[in-house]
């Protein structure tokens, strides 16, 4: 059974530095890819990244291109997200998800494609 668990989330000030780790297991095939996606208590998840176990292809929305960057372990087992210039509008629930196949855009903008979901882990960002 495919188990996610996220880690690494916190309170920081608006500029700093976060990084989130997803720790990956259960996987029958090594098809497959992470995504990273946020979501503010009473709106839905937004896509932030994903990334292949495949062949690495990751994409990382515009919005935060330049600041947010995913990465996988050598292993394989864990993605993490790497957070940079934070600002206090990138507060919110981080959650990490999987699903069988390749990260793409058409897929990241669809949270309901992805099969499994990590518990989500806090962040703030004070002003």
């Amino acid at each position: 059974q495919v188990q996610l668990v996220e880690s690494g989330g916190g309170l920081v000030q608006s500029g700093g530095p976060l990084r989130l780790s997803c720790e990956t297991s259960g996987f029958r095939s090594d098809d497959y890819a992470i995504g990273w996606f946020r979501q503010v208590s009473g709106k839905a998840r937004d896509p932030i990244s994903c990334i292949s176990n495949q062949n690495g292809f990751q994409y990382t929305a515009e919005s935060v291109k330049g600041r947010f960057a995913i990465r996988q372990d050598n292993a394989g087992d864990t993605v993490y997200l790497q957070l940079n210039n934070l600002k206090p509008e990138d507060t919110g629930t981080y959650y990490c998800a999987a699903l069988d196949g390749a990260c793409s855009i058409r897929l990241l903008i669809q949270p309901l494609a992805w099969d499994y979901w990590g518990q989500g882990t806090e962040v703030t960002v004070s002003p």
